[in-house]
């Protein structure tokens, strides 16, 4: 038997020089990807898209999950993008309307709905705490005061409830501001059901990270985290389809700022939720394609949902 030295295994998508050649055409040299796929294609192979080009059959790919009504990442199409943006705008709106008229700043509903690491003895005149009475049955004991729960003490719809209570317009006015501003075009890539997904573990995100770090005695309220979970869902939309995210960037770049510069700004809830937002992003965006990645997409996303729960339940063990 000959024995014949072995051979390096030919890469079809590289000539004899290591420079990329077209899949489709080899011998054709290229430094040109799909934004897709970004397998190697030469100039008769490009096709316009709406960011950079990309090649034959990821048009086709494209038209027919455009004729089946699915986003680029298997998603069903929204019908109207805008509207889930104005469904959580009008739930703030409403519960910060129901926050005004029964007491604005001293208002027992939004004592009930923000995020309080701990609870505490309130006294009816706002602004004054005992910090002795450490249970509702010292505060009890405390003429004029009543006892406002915390997350640790039982709670447990803050987790959800504090990223839609405001008290300030301002407050109110910025967050709406920001999901009509960045829901939208998040809804239009992603489908009505991830968007939505992404925002609220966002939300979960951000009081997971507030009841962990910060103050025990503090307050925490507002759709920021979400919000900020959305900064970070478009971020990882434009690098995953080749955009140019440097306006994104100066955006985070000065949100974090004012975040860390002005005083009451819970640097806890905005950096949950980015991180939140992002990573959820992030198992959508680069689950394999085929007839099974929406099971990975759901499936990931779960497995951040029970991330967040444990570090909840960490923290309250902590806590207790």
């Amino acid at each position: 038997m000959n024995d014949q030295s072995a051979q390096p295994p030919v890469d079809p998508t590289h000539s004899a020089s290591g420079v990329p050649q077209c899949y489709r055409h080899p011998g054709r040299e290229t430094y040109i990807r799909c934004q897709r796929c970004d397998r190697p294609i030469c100039p008769d192979c490009m096709r316009d898209a709406a960011v950079g080009f990309q090649c034959p059959d990821c048009v086709s790919e494209g038209a027919k999950e455009t004729r089946q009504g699915l986003t680029p990442f298997g998603g069903k199409r929204s019908a109207n993008p805008q509207a889930t943006s104005i469904g959580l705008i009008a739930i703030n709106v409403a519960i910060w309307v129901a926050v005004v008229a029964t007491g604005g700043a001293g208002s027992w509903l939004a004592d009930q709905l923000m995020l309080s690491p701990l609870g505490s003895c309130l006294a009816n005149d706002p602004g004054t705490w005992f910090p002795n009475a450490t249970t509702a049955e010292l505060c009890s004991q405390v003429p004029g005061a009543s006892w406002h729960p915390g997350l640790a003490d039982g709670a447990f719809w803050q987790v959800l409830t504090h990223g839609f209570v405001h008290v300030g317009i301002w407050h109110i006015a910025l967050n709406a501001m920001g999901l009509w501003i960045l829901g939208p075009p998040v809804e239009r890539v992603l489908g009505r059901a991830r968007f939505l997904a992404v925002y609220l573990l966002s939300t979960l995100g951000a009081g997971a990270t507030v009841f962990a770090f910060a103050d025990v005695h503090s307050s925490t309220l507002g759709a920021s985290g979400g919000v900020f979970g959305l900064m970070g869902a478009l971020l990882l939309i434009s690098w995953r389809v080749g955009g140019d995210v440097r306006g994104l960037l100066m955006l985070l770049a000065l949100n974090a700022f004012i975040t860390v510069t002005i005083p009451g700004i819970s640097w806890q809830g905005h950096l949950g939720g980015f991180v939140a937002g992002a990573v959820a992003t992030a198992v959508l965006v680069l689950a394999p394609k085929g007839p099974h990645r929406a099971r990975w997409q759901w499936a990931g996303l779960a497995l951040i949902g029970l991330v967040i729960a444990a570090a909840f339940v960490a923290r309250g063990l902590a806590l207790a």
